[in-house]
């Protein structure tokens, strides 16, 4: 099942946006017959930049139980549409990144930590096993995604759909300009959320853990 997340006004328009999601879905059903463990979801695309950090872009995520059906629920894939100016090649590594983290959340593997900001080794490990290449980025962890030559090639059909779709992308938000901040005492949240203000230089010393969730307080300025 598929949702887009925009309401074109002409017939024209709704044709472009009605291919760009089934491109998305096309690719997501070759990566669930290749990854049975990969689930069904419902497809949203919309801003990736609003609410976002100036310079900072949401290419995708993937939440569990967002969507109901009769008597199930379901998972949504968002699809930023900043992120799709980025090319096929990358809007599929997008696309298995997210679907990594359906693996995971079907096999009951917690591979996130932070308010799921950072990816831990068993996303690695996961994202591996989908044909991905994995980096380490040190405030996000094994997030930073490649898709290599063999995986390109494997997915080659669904490549050249998604790439004739792809003659359509968002803009990103004009962020009005920050104030300064305080940078006396950080605002720091959990899971839960609950929230503290604490020295950085504390904080920085090593992690402080929520009694109640057993997840690290992290700054919110550093998220």
């Amino acid at each position: 099942m598929t949702t887009l997340a925009i309401r074109p006004e002409t017939a024209e328009a709704e044709n472009v946006a009605t291919e760009l999601v089934r491109a998305i879905d096309l690719v997501w059903q070759g990566i669930c017959r290749r990854h049975p463990d990969v689930p069904d979801i419902m497809i949203t695309v919309g801003s990736g930049t609003m609410g976002a950090k100036p310079g900072q872009t949401t290419f995708g995520h993937f939440a569990a139980a967002r969507w109901q059906r009769d008597g199930e629920t379901l998972p949504e894939l968002f699809v930023s549409g900043e992120g799709l100016r980025r090319g096929a090649a990358a809007t599929l590594g997008t696309l298995l990144h997210e679907a990594a983290h359906g693996v995971a959340h079907v096999r009951g593997i917690k591979d996130t930590s932070r308010q799921g900001r950072y990816h831990n080794r068993k996303f690695k490990d996961v994202g591996t096993e989908l044909g991905l290449i994995l980096e380490e980025d040190p405030k996000i962890g094994w997030s930073i995604t490649t898709v290599p030559p063999s995986t390109a090639a494997e997915y080659a059909a669904e490549l050249e759909a998604l790439a004739a779709a792809l003659v359509i992308y968002r803009h990103a938000e004009v962020h009005a300009p920050s104030k300064p901040k305080s940078s006396n005492l950080a605002v720091a949240q959990c899971a839960c959320p609950r929230k503290i203000r604490v020295a950085r230089s504390t904080l920085a010393e090593a992690p402080i853990t929520c009694g109640q969730c057993s997840e690290e307080f992290v700054a919110e300025d550093d998220e």
